[in-house]
């Protein structure tokens, strides 16, 4: 157990980096909205795919990995949606639910380089690939009575699902980027998860959570202890390997994605509220991440 805490360690000391030069210093809002887009437009795009395009994988043989993680994932929208009908806020509610199943992709690859370095990246990105628009589509549905952009238009725009669709194509393909730019794209990468998991504690705000607060117990259940349980459950009666079955749990177990915030906010949904769950969710990462990478070894 001390040794995964001590793994994850420098992944949410930049969190609380990111928090205090939010709030202490003359680092605030219009500077971190800059980085964020930095962040969200090329350096992660840039990590995305070139470590999917260079990964030592197949797409067949990671079919049981794709099938795990997206099998959990599809157990947490159930879930999450399973307490929609019984809310009274029902805008507040549609707003929440997503904060139930979509993922951090910051914090993912953060603690895949840790754990497994390149190689474990390269399979939080084909999850990423395959669930980022399972994710999205879950959140724009509930979200879509109250108006904002296309399902296909929102997914079409994902920077992040286009470098990575990008990757896996040049990699089945059987082409890499010339290896002059392979220094480039990895100094990218690596800039990419010091400055996402920044972005990710500048965020963070606690307000809110008050109202409906069954409504977001059971929804943090679900993104803290249903869908790791689930993705758990998944790798072991699949029988992934050691390294694959680390990566699903760590996938499930991630905190909620900074965006929700976003797209409850474009989308004429309850923001503050949603800010609130991701702000908690996150904090509790700290704690309930560790806690299954260490059931997952």
């Amino acid at each position: 157990m001390s040794h995964d805490i001590l793994l994850l360690f420098p992944d949410f000391a930049l969190i609380a980096l990111g928090f205090a030069l939010r709030n202490w210093t003359a680092l605030q809002r219009d500077v971190w909205s800059g980085v964020e887009r930095l962040v969200y437009y090329v350096l992660f795009p840039a990590l995305l795919f070139s470590t999917s395009s260079r990964a030592r994988y197949t797409l067949a043989g990671a079919s049981a990995l794709i099938a795990a993680g997206v099998g959990a994932l599809l157990v947490g929208i159930a879930l999450s949606y399973a307490a929609l009908p019984l809310a009274a806020d029902r805008r507040r509610a549609a707003s929440g639910a997503q904060c139930a199943f979509r993922f951090n992709s910051y914090i993912a690859l953060a603690v895949a380089d840790g754990v497994g370095g390149a190689h474990a990246v390269s399979m939080v990105a084909v999850l990423i690939a395959f669930c980022v628009p399972l994710t999205n589509a879950a959140a724009v549905w509930a979200l879509a009575r109250h108006g904002g952009r296309g399902l296909f238009g929102e997914l079409a725009r994902n920077p992040m699902l286009l470098a990575t669709l990008a990757g896996l194509l040049a990699h089945g393909l059987g082409l890499q980027p010339p290896r002059l730019l392979w220094p480039v794209l990895d100094r990218l990468g690596g800039a990419s998860i010091a400055l996402g998991l920044m972005t990710v504690g500048a965020g963070l705000r606690l307000g809110d959570l008050h109202r409906q607060w069954r409504l977001s117990a059971w929804l943090i259940a679900v993104r803290h202890v249903g869908i790791p349980l689930t993705g758990w459950a998944l790798a072991h009666a699949l029988h992934l390997p050691p390294l694959q079955t680390t990566v699903v749990v760590l996938f499930s177990a991630v905190p909620t994605a900074s965006s929700a915030y976003v797209l409850a906010a474009r989308m004429g949904g309850d923001a503050p509220y949603v800010a609130g769950l991701v702000s908690l969710s996150t904090i509790l990462g700290a704690v309930s991440l560790p806690l299954f990478l260490l059931l997952s070894g």
